[in-house]
């Protein structure tokens, strides 16, 4: 088998971590450049050393190798970069010659208004946004198979849209575009690996809390997408209110999303609802449909590419619950981009990501 050439830019990061961790089950793929700006010159094993004799890969620095070579030498480079860094990377590795799957906010959406405005940041190269496919294989697949740049969803966009979209692209849609909520917990991985006071573990053990309640950078990447997915071009129609909240373990996401019924959803109930989400998503490997009574949970999808989803019809209010659960790393990120990587060079998707790494 001639291997995929895979280089990873910001690879000790925990999204870059994952990523190495995806790729060492696959059996397509060959690392060529992994970088550092912190660890350069020092093996990945000794930065995660649970890798000692499974990648002693030398990590190298953007300083020493440039990115038109990094680029030229790799067929896919996976950037794990802060906003506002990819936007200026991202172009210089596509010059290069090589695809890209990029992790940052940069490159999520298609108007870059709303990109200034969400992300506080003038975009050095617009015409790229109309370019780039937006990274959820069970919603792009087929633009994903071609594309040249790809953007990595959110991971707290991965778990609403995947929620919510069965009932939105559905003809005709069958909840309402407006007074959509989304409360949403992340694990403590989702902020990065970082040094910070409010994440160190006496802050945060025992702790559970809201943040970014307002104008966060995924709420306007979520309306979005819903938008377009419910049928309107211009990615204003859907107005959902997000909250994202904190919660002390390492590593999972779970969505509760409030929407009620459209005029067109008839004889809605529980049963309707699951058999709605079980029938969109019944070939999708990584998306499991609970059935009634069985709610998702975060332990369940630890360290996996799988989301797991439910809904429920509440009679007394007269509303429709959804709930999502999946890895912030996982589906949420890194483990996703795999999926991606799969419909993008024409591997099974599910290649390299069917080990589970947590057992009970």
């Amino acid at each position: 088998m001639n291997k995929v050439k895979v280089s990873i830019v910001g690879s000790t990061g925990y999204v870059g971590a994952e990523v190495v961790h995806g790729f060492l089950n696959h059996p397509g793929v060959e690392f060529v450049y992994l970088t550092s700006e912190t660890f350069k010159g020092k093996k990945f094993s000794d930065i995660y050393p649970v890798y000692r004799g499974l990648l002693d890969k030398k990590l190298v620095s953007t300083e020493d190798v440039s990115y038109e070579t990094i680029g030229r030498n790799s067929d896919l480079v996976i950037t794990a970069l802060p906003h506002g860094v990819s936007s200026k990377v991202v172009p210089q590795l596509l010059d290069s010659g090589c695809r890209v799957i990029d992790h940052s906010g940069d490159f999520r959406y298609k108007d870059v208004n709303t990109y200034e405005k969400s992300y506080k940041l003038e975009h050095p190269k617009p015409e790229l946004l109309k370019e780039a496919v937006y990274g959820l294989p069970e919603i792009y697949r087929d633009e994903l198979k071609t594309a040249r740049l790809v953007a990595n969803p959110g991971c707290y966009p991965t778990c609403s849209i995947i929620a919510l979209t069965p009932l939105l692209r559905n003809d005709p849609v069958l909840i309402n575009r407006q007074g959509i909520i989304i409360d949403a917990v992340s694990g403590v991985t989702g902020a990065g690996r970082k040094e910070k006071l409010e994440y160190s573990f006496c802050e945060l053990d025992e702790g559970f809390k809201p943040y970014g309640v307002t104008g966060h950078r995924h709420s306007t990447e979520i309306n979005e997408q819903l938008s377009f997915i419910s049928g309107d071009d211009s990615g204003k129609a859907v107005k959902a209110a997000f909250t994202p909240h904190l919660a002390p373990f390492k590593r999972g996401m779970l969505a509760s999303i409030y929407c009620s019924p459209s005029q067109d959803f008839g004889n809605i109930s529980t049963e309707k609802i699951i058999d709605l989400l079980t029938k969109f998503y019944e070939n999708e490997t990584f998306v499991r449909v609970l059935p009634k009574g069985v709610l998702p949970d975060v332990k369940n999808v630890s360290g996996s590419n799988y989301i797991d989803i439910t809904g429920v019809y509440d009679e007394d209010t007269g509303l429709i619950k959804l709930f999502s659960a999946q890895d912030n790393l996982g589906k949420g990120a890194a483990l996703q981009a795999i999926q991606t990587f799969n419909v993008m060079f024409g591997f099974p998707e599910q290649t390299g990501l069917s080990a589970l790494t947590r057992g009970v």
